[in-house]
């Protein structure tokens, strides 16, 4: 693929919760830890100190109804506080004393906002093709090839295309494919490609924009979280088995081929990105 295709920036996200619906960015910046204000909190579960995921939605079951927003626009080094619109419609404020025992009572298990999380933090990931035996729910880590302490489930930025929606969708008609499905922090249209075309960009380096550059590191394994319900998008398992299933490239960090959508980032040089800004591949 020429350095020189017209390939840009259509759409920027932050999930300032782990797990909870987020918020949609005309532009961003893009620190060495990740976009500016992403899963910069989580819920942990009192009882055995995990960190709250949609990833096992039989232990939280519609997470994805519950939105975090900030009260004002994050800024680096500081924890700023965020509303979360409870699926009911109550909205509270994280830095609230009574926010934790609300969310504990919404949830039905007792829970905490943290901005740090605990050490070896690790998380539950369902798997439905194990649905009903021993091995359905495993423990995974947190923050693999992200900074110690933090909530991503792997790397701190992630990017999906345009094409691999249409992709997808060429896949699985009858599924409704959004970005919001897959929770990327950005969006790439690379609109006259076609295919799963970021599979292609692992191991190269990006340029965005007037200095944000990247290293993509790893396509993005998926697990059962695109095909839950999310506002109107409703629950879809074919999601996983008719369309993702279908992309198999390898995943250096697992060392294997895995159903993957998006590629996985590591920051070399921050930068602020906004749409329309374009994406260069380096030679």
């Amino acid at each position: 693929m020429s350095n020189t295709s017209s390939i840009t920036v259509s759409t920027l996200w932050r999930y300032p919760i782990k797990s909870m619906l987020g918020e949609e960015l005309n532009g961003a910046d893009i620190t060495l830890n990740g976009l500016l204000g992403d899963r910069v909190y989580a819920l942990i579960d009192a009882e055995t100190n995990k960190v709250v995921s949609a990833k096992n939605p039989k232990k939280w079951p519609d997470f994805f109804s519950f939105r975090s927003a900030f009260v004002s626009p994050p800024q680096s080094g500081h924890s700023e506080p965020v509303w979360i619109t409870l699926p009911n419609g109550l909205v509270l404020r994280s830095d609230h004393p009574d926010t934790n025992d609300k969310l504990s009572q919404a949830l039905g298990r007792k829970v905490s906002i943290r901005s740090q999380a605990p050490n070896d933090a690790t998380l539950e990931q369902y798997w439905p093709e194990f649905d009903g035996e021993n091995n359905e729910v495993s423990s995974e880590g947190v923050a693999g090839d992200a900074p110690a302490g933090t909530f991503f489930d792997y790397a701190a930025l992630h990017l999906l295309t345009t094409s691999s929606i249409e992709a997808m969708q060429r896949l699985y008609p009858e599924g409704r494919f959004e970005v919001r499905r897959f929770r990327p922090n950005m969006t790439i249209d690379t609109t006259g490609l076609t295919g799963f075309v970021e599979n292609d960009w692992v191991g190269k380096i990006l340029k965005i924009g007037d200095s944000l550059r990247l290293q993509v590191t790893d396509p993005c394994p998926r697990c059962v979280m695109p095909t839950l319900a999310q506002g109107d998008l409703p629950n879809d398992p074919g999601i996983l088995k008719h369309a993702v299933a279908k992309n198999l490239p390898l995943v250096p960090f697992a060392g294997k081929a895995l159903p993957s959508v998006g590629v996985y980032a590591k920051i070399l040089q921050a930068g602020w990105v906004k749409r329309g800004d374009t994406l260069t591949i380096e030679e």
